[in-house]
């Protein structure tokens, strides 16, 4: 049984994890940026529910199925650097394209654009085998091997929440100061330093060992 007191250490812990600079942030901010608040909402939530997806596949073995499988492992990091490339070279393209209408190549009406955004912050998280890593080394000190199911439940709903609330207060800053990133010199600027930050992480992650 986990108590009260690992709860929230584990709460802190992955707080303190979703904070750190990477290709979350990096996706949450050019979002908010670039789309308004409600885009970069819908892409943190991506992310939480990634994050929640790997606590839980750490809780059952499979994310250390992921790290023990060599062939897995890669197959996870080139697909993940590939897409972070691929959202690094969208970014550079928008900043090269000036000012006026930044397109993200994700269509608006309907609501397909939030779902757009929901969906990159789901597969930036998810595809990243870091956060799987990551979740493996975390999860063995908040959950021994006879824990039940609902200590897992609830430490994932943890992590979830504490990575939506973060990822939703950048959302929030950000999207607010909406108007200063509406003017074109600052909108080609965030487009480029998050797209140079994309494809940095992106070759990072191709060109990085198992630690």
């Amino acid at each position: 049984m986990t108590s009260m007191t690992q709860f929230v250490a584990f709460g802190g812990v992955v707080l303190l994890g979703a904070m750190s600079p990477g290709p979350d942030f990096a996706v949450v901010v050019r979002r908010s940026a670039v789309s308004g608040r409600g885009h970069g909402m819908a892409a943190a939530t991506g992310i939480s529910v990634g994050v929640f997806v790997w606590v839980v596949a750490a809780a059952t073995g499979v994310a250390a199925l992921l790290a023990a499988s060599a062939m897995a492992f890669t197959v996870v990091k080139m697909a993940g650097a590939a897409y972070l490339l691929h959202l690094g070279v969208k970014a550079l393209r928008a900043a090269l394209r000036g000012g006026g209408h930044l397109a993200l190549d994700v269509p608006d009406p309907g609501g397909h654009g939030a779902w757009a955004a929901f969906a990159e912050g789901l597969l930036t998280n998810v595809l990243n085998p870091k956060a799987a890593l990551f979740f493996v080394a975390l999860m063995p000190q908040f959950v021994s091997s006879g824990a039940s199911p609902a200590d897992t439940l609830v430490l994932s709903v943890i992590a979830l929440a504490g990575t939506v609330a973060w990822f939703l207060v950048v959302a929030t800053i950000v999207g607010t100061l909406r108007k200063v990133f509406a003017r074109p010199a600052v909108r080609r600027t965030v487009d480029g330093l998050t797209g140079a930050a994309l494809i940095a992480l992106g070759v990072k992650l191709a060109t990085s060992g198992r630690p």
